[in-house]
């Protein structure tokens, strides 16, 4: 998704990092990709990194971050990444997973989880292993963040899954697994890059973005597709990855300045993304958002399409095994965190957290 696109805004998050001692500093570049705006959280969150990275290094190394999507998609940022031309990325789910699938777990489960809270514990939970696997990729994570949770934003009004069946949907490109499920589901995807989506909506290519509400306000979005439907989809989950080869080439020293202020940034850009989806809607809504908000049965009519989705999403988006992980952990936490009295799986969409 779009937002997801900056995001997820959004996207998340990469750095490139080619370093050496300070008497060849001159000659190292950090090559920095993001779909995120220039100046935005993602953005000047980069550039401090960039500065503690710099200043760690000594000499006169350059550290450069091409905000934007300059650098092209999430998907063919991961690739510049392999052969160089990038040494790290801010990265959503979408582009993440063209490095290790498992991550999709995260993001591609919609309507699963209902607060941050359950998002933050899962993955806190999954970190250790999962980082471990972008290690054997040949990435190392500097930081984990989100950018808002996915909202539907259409030109024309919708509320029930049945209303979107009508319209055609902004898709990313490379992810053809799920444009295939919203086909097999009566959906139409039409799959493009972050930047074609306000000319395809110009053009009626499209009139539905899912997004996350930072994403379309930054974007304009909303201007030509000004209804939003209010439901969390989604989350947009990310990461501020760097190739191993330049993590390698930093000494122990200059890796832990930039370990500490890549956990700082990860926990700037949770706090702060998560602050500004309210704040978008409510800027949004004051130049003429109109929010559509689903009844009780609205809702039981996603929590039906949910439960349609998981079965085809295990194994196709995400893993069979990291599916099945996600609502260990979820289950667990919902069973911990519930007061006594209270249903333990309340709200949950499908079945797979039944006892």
């Amino acid at each position: 998704m779009n937002l997801l696109r900056r995001l997820a805004c959004i996207s998340l998050l990469g750095l490139p990092l080619f370093c050496a001692s300070p008497a060849h500093a001159a000659d190292k570049q950090l090559r920095i990709g993001t779909l995120a705006p220039k100046n935005s959280l993602y953005h000047r969150q980069l550039v401090e990194l960039g500065e503690v990275w710099r200043s760690a290094q000594g000499g006169s190394a350059k550290y450069l971050v091409y905000p934007d999507g300059s650098q092209g998609g999430e998907a063919e940022m991961a690739r510049r990444m392999r052969i160089g031309q990038l040494q790290g990325a801010l990265l959503s789910v979408v582009g993440l997973r063209e490095i290790e699938p498992s991550i999709a777990a995260l993001q591609n489960l919609p309507l699963l989880f209902k607060n941050w809270e359950e998002v933050d514990y899962v993955r806190e939970k999954m970190r250790p292993a999962m980082e471990k696997k972008f290690l054997d990729k040949g990435f190392v994570v500097l930081a984990w963040g989100d950018a808002g949770w996915v909202r539907f934003f259409s030109k024309e009004a919708a509320v029930r899954p049945d209303d979107y069946k009508r319209m055609k949907f902004f898709a990313w490109g490379a992810e053809a697994e799920q444009q295939a499920i919203m086909k097999s589901l009566g959906y139409t995807p039409v799959p493009l890059e972050t930047t074609d989506i306000l000319p395809s909506i110009q053009t009626g290519m499209i009139n539905v973005v899912p997004s996350t509400p930072y994403f379309a306000l930054a974007s304009q979005v909303y201007t030509m597709a000004p209804h939003m439907l209010e439901i969390n989809w989604a989350p947009i989950v990310g990461a501020l990855v760097i190739t191993k080869k330049a993590w390698d080439d930093m000494s122990p020293e200059v890796q832990a300045s930039v370990r500490h202020a890549g956990d700082k940034a990860g926990a700037q850009m949770r706090t702060q993304a998560r602050l500004e989806v309210d704040e978008a809607v409510n800027a949004m809504k004051k130049r003429g958002l109109i929010v559509n908000k689903p009844t009780p049965a609205q809702l039981r009519e996603w929590d039906e399409l949910a439960e349609k989705l998981y079965p085809r999403i295990r194994g196709a988006m995400v893993p069979a095994e990291t599916f099945d992980e996600v609502f260990k952990y979820l289950k667990a936490y919902r069973a911990g965190s519930l007061e006594p009295h209270e249903h333990r799986y309340a709200n949950t969409p499908a079945g797979f957290l039944a006892p």
